[in-house]
């Protein structure tokens, strides 16, 4: 598959690390506003946590376009990765499925819904795949968390709880970021709708949300402390996160949750098992590496594109119910 990556930043890095992975993808370009920093970024850590470094030989025979018009005119990609600002997903994701080309699009889907629902339109009447990348759908140890709530492992679901906390981002773009206070959604849109996607996944629409936003440097919701219940079940999910810690404060993101016969645990500052305790005792499952989330998105759109199938594990559908209800915490 030609495959495009538009925007280099911490995301547009991981994913073209994951990219050179795998054959099926062959990259010819990489767009940026600033191409003269690509080289810059190469061997850099950027973003909450690390997920791989490149190096120069590593981009050799990739074209580097600052102009995303010219390159789709130029390299006639099957597939674009789109990791840039949100406020500008609809443009690039739209110019993207205009051209013939299949979207990876990076969380949050947009934050206004008319815009998702455009772009969902639009990937359907062109005959084209759009996939949202919510990661931790992906990622083994919140999948394992999805498997024994499915199947029932330790009783019934009683109560949820995820939680994800970072520094006020200070990488790449997001100090300009905050001369421009409200556009990327806040942590909310931007960082605990990782939290409210798999929610939703697992645990269906809640009928009620008791939602508390904090502002920050920048939006009015960047830190979210919120309760969610369901009418026909006494299941209660609790979500909180937010960026409103200073820089350096590190990244952590986890779960808790009581089920009839055990309650579990975990958490990225202690990311290599799952705690699973009863009232007798504790045991280890192995958690896998949230690393390979990134990873197996990116196969498992290769997959559906390659077999002409709709990416039922993550449906722009539900990546847009998602971005609704973000919006129902600022009520």
């Amino acid at each position: 598959m030609r495959t495009v990556v538009v925007g280099f930043g911490f995301m547009g890095m991981t994913h073209t690390l994951n990219l050179l992975k795998d054959s099926r993808f062959q990259l010819k370009a990489i767009v940026d506003k600033t191409p003269e920093n690509i080289a810059a970024k190469l061997g850099e850590q950027s973003g909450n946590f690390s997920t791989g470094t490149l190096a120069s030989n590593d981009l050799s025979g990739v074209n580097i376009y600052s102009d995303f018009a010219e390159c789709l005119k130029a390299e006639r990609p099957d597939l674009c990765i789109i990791a840039v600002h949100t406020a500008l997903h609809h443009e690039m994701a739209e110019m993207a499925l205009q051209a013939g080309a299949n979207v990876f699009l990076e969380k949050p889907f947009c934050i206004h819904i008319d815009e998702g629902e455009r772009l969902i339109r639009l990937a359907r009447s062109r005959g084209k795949l759009l996939m949202i990348g919510h990661v931790v759908r992906f990622m083994p140890a919140y999948n394992t968390l999805k498997r024994w709530i499915d199947l029932q492992e330790y009783g019934r679901l009683e109560f949820l709880s995820l939680s994800r906390f970072s520094g006020v981002p200070t990488w790449g773009q997001w100090k300009e970021r905050q001369r421009e206070f409200g556009s990327s959604g806040g942590a909310l849109f931007d960082l605990v709708i990782h939290d409210i996607d798999f929610a939703q996944w697992v645990c269906g629409i809640p009928d009620r949300i008791d939602a508390r936003c904090l502002p920050g440097k920048l939006s009015n919701y960047d830190h979210v402390s919120a309760l969610w219940r369901y009418e026909r079940s006494d299941l209660i999910v609790r979500i909180e996160g937010g960026n409103t810690f200073h820089a350096a404060y590190p990244f952590h993101a986890g779960f808790s949750a009581r089920f009839e016969k055990a309650s579990v645990f975990f958490s990225s500052q202690e990311p290599h098992h799952i705690k699973v305790a009863t009232d007798t005792g504790t045991t280890l499952v192995p958690a896998g590496d949230a690393n390979d989330g990134f990873r197996d998105e990116l196969r498992y759109f290769g997959d559906c594109i390659q077999h002409g199938v709709e990416p039922v594990a993550c449906t722009p559908e539900s990546a847009l119910d998602a971005v609704r209800i973000c919006h129902k915490h600022t009520i």
